[in-house]
């Protein structure tokens, strides 16, 4: 089949919900200027354009997450250009009494607890290079057959609430959200009939085929459906039902260590004695929550971390006698729009007027007003589309308390003056907009690599196809995205999640950039490099050709069913975490995160990455230390 006609069959002619943002106003996927971009960039009113009408980045479709525009002048500061290389800053005349560079949760977090300390009148200012607020906490809103259908651009849910410190269980209660409300919101029962399958991709399997009944089915049964080796089949279904101790005469301790310094292919391979080739089968499990594969993932960590989604199992642990893990709390603690209802509840607390309505029901569907952002009138503002490239002592650490804060937007250079800055932005873009700090901490900042991975979700006209094979969720091993599932169902406030199979639906597909062979911070650069480089009709073309080799068995057609498509592309995703077969087992004194955040002057750090794990909770306290760090000094 030529790729034209393949194209065609697939839908990629189709006018599909497409609308993506260019220096802040919207264009049509056929316009002029989407495509000219320069063109569109000398002609369009860039200095304040969240005042444009119609200006909201929700249902903006097409390519999200890091969309283009949000890194341009970091990458040109990275590539070693001056950030005054056009000339000196603009005074725009403001001064501060904090200014936050980073919107995300702990960026809006940080400016909730300072005013909070400083009072209702300090003046704040929140500075994002997105065109919405949020960091990965976004909104994706879809318009299908008369109705808006919500999700999540990024961080997804409330994970563990009961075990959220003091400080950040307080701060989600005094913005509204009670999180027992979710053992109601959530309908634990709607999939409770549908099951899990496995696709089987000919690129890496020899053949397309999808399985299903995966955890249900006698493994035996279930793989004699696979193309897969007998042997393959043997060493898989092994695995999983034999209780065999595969590393006797070691103490629990001593397991649990050795687990902890082999990745988990290792420990198939050489010690449970799977087959090389039965790997591919469970090489991307570790993708979701790692965004490497199982040949740099611990076994010890595949042991304990599992599957949120329920998706899977790491087989050859339970010969060894450890004891049957505690109950995690379900996870549940979802909203609508992920963990984008925590934005919002933080813009509202801090602006009123920019997000209408008093209670965690009502923020679901109320439509946040962006010109109501930055109102000069406003104590605290929120300026989008503005990358911060400087940031500095007006007279040194140590002689002065003043902060000048220079950024980009709208292509100008202008510079504001603060009492007190928290950059909560991504950590290892610090030493390049803050030269000023120790060489050491420099250093340190520069060892937080974040993880690249894709959030892509496409809105469906129905799900019946999911319904009739019984399932609602797909593990790809090779897949282009490695799972795909239908959307978490959360009915809250006006939001009704479309529970009929009849019903338009959203189904989210995870992709993780890897390079199996490389340490993890390699493999995150080489993804992110590809990530960066990949347009978004690959994605789409790719999203549309997997679904239809997955469901086209069950009469979905790419072409009729496919509404709309937002790709939420991650280049910079999980903050980085420390990984045992890679990294030093630093002293805490020692972590490139503890040292990377120390305060500086009037400056201090904050952000899931000063914490080293990509958790909400994570992203809050960080912003109660920077802001408490400042209020001691």
């Amino acid at each position: 089949m030529s790729e034209n006609k393949r194209d065609r069959d697939l839908g990629m002619h189709c006018p599909i919900t497409r609308r993506d943002f260019l220096n802040g106003v919207a264009v049509g996927a056929g316009g002029l200027l989407a495509a000219d971009p320069l063109l569109a960039a000398l002609l369009l009113d860039q200095a304040a354009p969240e005042k444009a009408h119609g200006y909201y980045p929700p249902a903006l479709t097409g390519m999200r997450g890091n969309h283009d525009g949000t890194f341009t002048y970091a990458h040109q500061l990275r590539d070693g250009k001056r950030w005054d290389s056009a000339g000196a800053a603009a005074s725009t005349g403001e001064t501060y009494d904090l200014v936050v560079v980073g919107g995300g949760i702990s960026g809006l977090a940080a400016a909730y607890f300072y005013r909070k300390t400083a009072g209702k009148n300090a003046r704040i200012l929140v500075l994002d290079n997105h065109d919405d607020f949020g960091g990965h906490a976004k909104r994706n809103e879809f318009q299908v057959g008369g109705r808006m259908l919500l999700s999540y651009g990024g961080t997804q849910s409330i994970e563990s609430p009961g075990e959220y410190s003091d400080v950040a269980r307080s701060l989600l209660a005094e913005i509204g959200i009670q999180t027992d409300r979710f053992y109601k919101a959530y309908d634990q029962k709607l999939y409770s009939n549908l099951g899990t399958a496995a696709f089987f991709d000919r690129e890496t399997f020899g053949a397309d085929r999808l399985v299903t009944g995966m955890n249900a089915m006698p493994w035996p049964e279930f793989l004699a459906k696979a193309p897969l080796s007998d042997a393959a089949r043997h060493d898989i279904a092994r695995v999983y039902t034999e209780k065999v101790d595969y590393l006797p005469g070691l103490s629990r301790e001593e397991r649990l260590a050795k687990l902890g310094k082999i990745s988990y292919s290792e420990y198939l391979v050489k010690y449970c004695k799977l087959s090389p080739e039965a790997l591919p089968f469970f090489q991307t499990f570790t993708h979701d929550l790692f965004c490497v594969g199982i040949d740099a993932v611990s076994a010890r960590a595949c042991h304990e971390g599992g599957d949120d989604y329920q998706s899977f199992t790491f087989p050859g642990f339970d010969g060894l006698g450890f004891p049957e893990q505690e109950k995690e709390e379900p996870y549940i603690f979802h909203f609508p729009d992920g963990n984008a209802t925590i934005a919002r509840l933080l813009v509202r607390a801090l602006i009123p007027a920019a997000v209408p309505g008093e209670t965690m029901d009502d923020v679901v569907t109320a439509r946040a007003d962006y010109s109501k952002l930055d109102d000069a009138n406003s104590p605290v503002r929120i300026r989008l589309n503005s990358t911060a490239v400087h940031v500095q002592h007006v007279k040194g650490a140590t002689d002065s308390k003043d902060v000048e804060v220079a950024y980009v937007r709208g292509g100008k250079l202008v510079s504001v003056r603060s009492k007190n800055c928290v950059l909560a932005c991504y950590n290892g873009m610090i030493p390049y907009i803050c030269p000023e700090l120790p060489e050491k901490q420099r250093e340190a900042l520069s060892y937080l690599v974040k993880a690249p991975l894709v959030y892509t979700h496409v809105a469906l006209r129905n799900w019946t196809a999911f319904h009739k094979l019984g399932i609602h969720h797909v593990v790809a091993p090779g897949g282009y995205h490695t799972y795909t599932a239908l959307d978490f169902p959360v009915s809250l406030g006006g939001y009704k999640f479309p529970g009929n199979p009849e019903e338009a639906m959203v189904l989210f597909m995870l992709r993780t950039p890897c390079q199996p062979g490389l340490s993890p911070r390699d493999q995150h650069r080489a993804g992110r490099m590809e990530l960066l480089q990949t347009p978004f009709a690959t994605f789409e073309r790719n999203i549309r050709d997997q679904l239809a080799r997955m469901f086209g068995g069950a009469s979905f057609d790419s072409a009729r069913d496919i509404e709309g498509i937002t790709v939420n592309r991650w280049a910079h995703g999980y903050a980085f975490t420390p990984n045992p077969l890679f990294d030093p087992d630093w002293k805490e004194e020692e972590k490139p995160w503890v040292i990377g955040r120390k305060r500086f002057g009037s400056i201090a750090i904050a952000n899931s990455d000063a914490g080293a794990d990509a958790y909400t909770n994570v992203a809050i306290d960080q912003a109660h230390r920077a802001v408490t760090e400042l209020a001691r000094r």
